[in-house]
């Protein structure tokens, strides 16, 4: 049996340079702490970390033996959210804690119809579509928004 070649060294995105291989990874996917993952070639490696990390579209990682991988989003189910006031529109799906992407004419989100219930009740118009998902980062670091951590403040914020 041939042993996997383990990845513990992650580059954020723009910081490495060379080849690479790619993974294909969706939004839910690209958070972990351990996972065996397979690149487009076939071939499979585990990444080991000491915490669990959320990935971006771009980074890499190095494996033990100095091989790049790049990470890609990975196309999923996601809403297209238009409307006359887009801004307020955000300002709700952010209100929720959900992850969103955002663009000039639209915004992305994960397919929740429960969501998208709220949305329409606001005039926007949801639309399915399959695209790679590269939400915000939250407003105290980037990477997960639903992290609802925001460290040594003065004020009480319980849900």
């Amino acid at each position: 049996m041939t042993q996997l070649s383990i990845a513990q060294t992650r580059h954020a995105a723009g910081t490495w340079s060379g080849d690479a291989a790619r993974a294909a990874l969706s939004y839910e996917d690209r958070f972990f702490r351990r996972k065996k993952l397979t690149v487009e070639d076939g071939w499979s490696f585990v990444a080991d970390f000491e915490t669990t990390l959320s990935l971006d579209h771009g980074d890499a990682l190095e494996l033990s033996d100095g091989r790049l991988v790049e990470i890609i989003a990975a196309p999923e189910a996601l809403l297209a959210v238009t409307g006359d006031d887009l801004p307020r529109l955000a300002w709700h799906i952010g209100n929720r804690h959900t992850p969103c992407q955002i663009e000039g004419t639209r915004l992305l989100i994960q397919d929740d119809p429960v969501i998208a219930h709220m949305l329409s009740h606001l005039g926007a118009v949801t639309t399915p579509v399959t695209e790679p998902f590269t939400p915000e980062g939250g407003a105290y670091g980037h990477g997960r928004t639903h992290s609802h951590d925001h460290g040594h403040t003065a004020h009480d914020h319980a849900h």
